[in-house]
């Protein structure tokens, strides 16, 4: 299991003639191990994770998800790659308020019949067994955020997309939360893509690289 980009571009109009997003971007994360991208504002950051997550396609190159290369699949074989081999932590929860912590977990899973099980199973990894019958309202910022995490594992991807996933913790929460991700990395054998402003943060890492005006660099 693992992500590669191989020479990826990615451009968007911008008035008379178009802006360049990512600039042959050359990427790859080996499964089990975690790369941090880090970068200003308008970087390239969120295109990278975008393409990475098939959600758009690149002008140019090859994303290959799992030993798939996405390039020529159709957006119902794309659809499935992502519910099947990917899991995307979003910057914020967005947790929905009438489900329980289990019941947010559940609703993801493509194995309706095991759901409950490996929810429960999800929670207790991340020391929120005793948590999962509690409505979002009734949790601290840093265990939504860690429903948050575990709700992209539910059906076991092979690649893990993380979107600033400190932006709204303190700092001790926020090391907490990238610890988490770092060990079910590890744990679980995803590729993990881990988008942060927080360098405080990066020795966690197995990679660190960088994104300015769409171009990648290593450290």
């Amino acid at each position: 299991m693992s992500l590669t980009l191989t020479k990826v571009s990615l451009t968007y109009p911008d008035g008379d003639g178009r802006l360049t997003a990512l600039d042959r971007v050359a990427l790859h994360v080996p499964r089990g191990s975690t790369t941090a991208v880090i970068g200003p504002s308008g970087s390239g950051k969120s295109s990278l994770l975008a393409v990475a997550a098939t959600l758009v396609a690149p002008d140019a190159g090859t994303v290959t998800v799992d030993g798939t290369p996405t390039e020529g699949l159709t957006r119902g074989e794309l659809t499935e790659l992502r519910r099947h081999r990917i899991g995307i932590v979003f910057q914020q929860p967005n947790l929905l308020p009438a489900l329980t912590a289990a019941e947010q977990l559940q609703v993801m899973t493509a194995k309706p019949g095991k759901a409950r099980h490996k929810a429960l199973e999800l929670l207790d990894a991340v020391g929120l067994a005793d948590q999962a019958g509690r409505r979002p309202h009734q949790l601290s910022g840093g265990q939504r955020q860690r429903v948050n995490v575990v709700r992209a594992l539910m059906n076991d991807p092979a690649v893990l997309l993380v979107d600033e996933p400190t932006s709204a913790l303190d700092h001790e929460r926020g090391a907490a939360i990238i610890d988490l991700i770092t060990t079910l990395t590890r744990a679980r054998k995803t590729a993990t893509v881990l988008v942060t402003h927080d360098r405080s943060h990066l020795a966690e890492a197995d990679a660190v690289v960088t994104i300015h005006d769409g171009q990648l660099q290593s450290g």
